[in-house]
């Protein structure tokens, strides 16, 4: 048991095994605040709650989606195009998603802009098709899909909503600070992006270094 668990490998048997691969994508291997994955929409789109989500969602339905795929087709892909493979399923999703994106809102494609089409270089899609989805059967891969699409849209309305709280005042749009607060127009500048990710990590980190103590 100890040496499966210095390799990272996960019991099988009951159901708690099950529920973890949902819950570690939360938390303990959140895509942002752990592994520090998809870095480029975390802080390229993430200067407003809304953009946030969005990107966070588009993400995660195309890492349950591509997963799947993954996971069905993972005997029958030679393991010589495998990543070409992957690719072009991920690419597949990518473009069904820009579609409907632009379909939903146009100004908000806009302002997502290139960035839904970077979705397929997403570090965190590709790693996961390669190192679970294509290893694991269907069910276990769409809870890890999404455990980690919720973690890591979670940790894109973290930045968004600080970033733009303190940018605009407001949160989804909505005034939520007093009008005579003085914007800090750096919070919506690519800087305030590193900022906030920098202050996210921190609490992150300081909050597991204390549950390590304890």
């Amino acid at each position: 048991m100890a040496a499966n668990k210095e390799l990272g490998i996960t019991p099988t048997a009951g159901a708690a095994p099950s529920t973890d691969e949902f819950i570690k994508g939360l938390w303990r291997d959140n895509p942002v605040f752990v592994q520090v994955l998809g870095m480029c929409p975390v802080l390229a789109v993430s200067n407003t709650a809304e953009n946030a989500l969005a990107m966070g969602l588009a993400t995660a339905f195309v890492l349950l989606m591509s997963n799947i795929l993954v996971s069905i087709l993972r005997d029958f892909i030679p393991k010589q195009v495998r990543i070409a493979s992957y690719i072009l399923i991920i690419a597949t999703f990518v473009t069904i998603t820009d579609y409907v994106i632009q379909a939903i809102s146009v100004d908000l494609h806009k302002s997502l802009g290139a960035f839904i089409s970077l979705i397929v270089v997403n570090c965190l899609i590709l790693s996961r098709a390669e190192a679970f989805a294509s290893k694991n059967t269907v069910g276990k891969s769409i809870l890890d899909a999404a455990g980690m699409g919720v973690g890591f849209t979670f940790a894109l309305l973290c930045l968004g909503a600080v970033r733009e709280l303190f940018g605009n005042g407001t949160i989804f749009g909505l005034g939520v600070l007093p009008d005579n607060f003085q914007e800090w127009i750096v919070m919506i500048l690519p800087a305030g992006g590193f900022f906030t990710l920098a202050l996210w990590l921190l609490i992150f980190n300081v909050m597991e270094a204390r549950k390590a103590k304890t």
